[in-house]
């Protein structure tokens, strides 16, 4: 059992203030044109330079507490982030001193692939240098895009949307989009991410509407432009859809920005303008059986017994495994 458990997820800003600072931090050497950073330092502007990811981490580590409590899982709990404040280095720095030697982290993905997970990786090695002697060690809790305590909130949230525009509507899975390279260059597992939401949202229509027709397309684009990016980008498939929508944002554990504006936002205004009744399904947050997932993982270390998916089994990203590709953009 470890000492500790630690919640790693992106950042973001706190304030107007904070907004761009972060936007460098998320972007710094990847070649993200300056008008980039200023359309997505107005999207936070709409919300009064917060954004929600910092509250809905606060809430699950609240929700995880108390579970933690309830199943007599007597651990402190961290959070650390990679782009903003708490900064991970910071809070392995704090758990040193706490006298913390082994912690068990789980980051806000569901999925392999660089930045949903490779990358966490290397910001736990890159926070423990920084933190210097003595720094906890860490492990990264296994993907759980199959797990049901994902695949269940997800599958509820879609029915529910459903309600709202009938049981005809188009059903349209969504993510964040990355580099065309990223997405096939992904060590002995290329593909990992792209074939792992597509299990998730496989799993998802099953239970919802088994025999239904689905896609999986992708949203939040970014980096220069002539790099190519999975695609279609979520409002041009909207495009092609007539009579209703029902937009469910599988690669996101949360309804942080990436989710109230490219969805709510972007897309809910694009099926007005075709007129699509358009319905967005919610995100786990802080679902009951999220929370008892996290819970339960921590206990075991492990997902073995609980996935409900037929892809084979990847721990995490292991070594080698889905490198970065030059200039490439990404995040959670």
């Amino acid at each position: 059992m470890p000492d500790a458990f630690l919640l790693l997820s992106f950042g973001g800003p706190e304030g107007p203030d904070d907004v761009l600072p972060f936007l460098h931090n998320v972007t710094a050497g990847r070649g993200v044109p300056p008008q980039r950073l200023a359309e997505v330092a107005e999207h936070y502007a709409r919300f009064g330079g917060v954004s929600p990811i910092n509250e809905q981490n606060r809430a699950l580590l609240r929700a995880l507490e108390a579970d933690f409590r309830a199943q007599g899982l007597d651990l402190p709990l961290y959070w650390g982030n990679r782009n903003w404040h708490p900064m991970l280095a910071d809070t392995l720095a704090r758990m040193r001193d706490d006298g913390i030697k082994d912690a068990v982290a789980f980051a806000t993905s569901a999925y392999g692939g660089y930045s949903a997970c490779r990358q966490y990786l290397d910001d736990i090695d890159r926070a423990q240098e920084a933190a210097g002697p003595g720094a906890p060690d860490v492990r990264k809790l296994p993907h759980f895009y199959d797990h049901p305590g994902f695949i269940e909130p997800h599958a509820d949230a879609v029915r529910e949307a459903f309600s709202k525009v009938g049981d005809h509507a188009h059903l349209v899975f969504t993510a964040h989009s990355i580099p065309v390279s990223m997405a096939l260059t992904a060590g002995p597992d290329g593909g990992l991410y792209e074939a792992q939401l597509r299990e998730a949202a496989r799993l998802v229509a099953d239970r919802v509407a088994p025999g239904k027709h689905w896609d999986l397309v992708w949203q939040s684009r970014s980096g220069p432009p002539q790099v190519p990016w999975l695609e279609p980008d979520v409002n041009d498939f909207l495009r092609t859809l007539e009579g209703a929508v029902v937009v469910s944002p599988i690669g996101f554990v949360s309804d942080h920005l990436e989710v109230v504006w490219d969805l709510d936002t972007e897309a809910a205004a694009t099926a007005a303008e075709l007129g699509l009744a358009y319905a967005r399904a919610a995100t786990p947050g802080t679902d009951p059986r999220f929370v008892r997932m996290i819970t339960e993982m921590v206990r075991s270390d492990a997902q073995t017994s609980h996935r409900v998916g037929t892809l084979a089994r990847i721990p995490t990203c292991g070594a080698g495994c889905c490198p970065a590709p030059a200039r490439a953009m990404g995040g959670r």
